[in-house]
């Protein structure tokens, strides 16, 4: 017996995605449906995050991804870049490669949101250039941008695991609050960006 969503969403992502330590229902992915399902109660928020993952990693996945999909997404969720931030990786190279991932989502017709990580201020002006990035690549696709990870959160103990960095339940949730306004207009402009 098939089960039909009347909305689906595909979350495709790094361990911010996944929920790196957490039960799957704690992941942003698991609190994002439950939350969504207070208003769509037969939505379901497909968990495509992968620890460690960057954006050429991604890109690598991305066609796997896509064939494993038993039903077309309403709306894709892009949240990549912050290990490649970690890791020192070239922006152009960033900007390259969630380029490819935007391009290839919109060659299939599958509207997106993308989600913009902001580098922390200490990095200054690399740090914005890198920020700059979601910005200018929503602008090019025309999809939606909204930023993922609330001010306050990284560094936080309360709201992270003991490395300070990947969010525990209560900062996934916090997450998912704070980025479900922009998922809710995603949703409603995505036959719009479809077109």
């Amino acid at each position: 017996m098939s089960v039909t969503y009347d909305t689906l969403i595909l979350a495709f992502g790094d361990s911010l995605t996944e929920g790196y330590g957490l039960a799957r229902s704690q992941s942003f992915a698991g609190q994002l449906e439950t939350l969504l399902q207070a208003r769509h109660p037969h939505a379901s928020v497909i968990n495509a995050g992968l620890s460690g993952d960057t954006t050429s990693s991604a890109v690598a996945r991305l066609p796997r991804v896509l064939s494993q999909l038993t039903a077309r997404p309403d709306l894709v969720i892009v949240e990549l870049g912050a290990n490649d931030l970690l890791r020192g990786i070239a922006l152009e190279t960033t900007r390259a490669n969630l380029d490819t991932i935007l391009t290839e989502l919109k060659r299939c017709g599958l509207p997106v949101l993308l989600a913009q990580m902001d580098a922390p201020r200490f990095l200054g002006a690399f740090g914005q250039n890198c920020t700059a990035i979601y910005a200018e690549l929503a602008k090019r696709h025309g999809t939606g941008l909204a930023p993922f990870l609330p001010p306050g959160l990284l560094g936080n103990p309360a709201l992270t695991l003991r490395d300070r960095v990947h969010p525990n339940a209560a900062g996934t949730t916090l997450i998912a609050k704070g980025f479900l306004p922009a998922v809710e207009a995603a949703l409603a402009a995505a036959p719009a960006q479809a077109a």
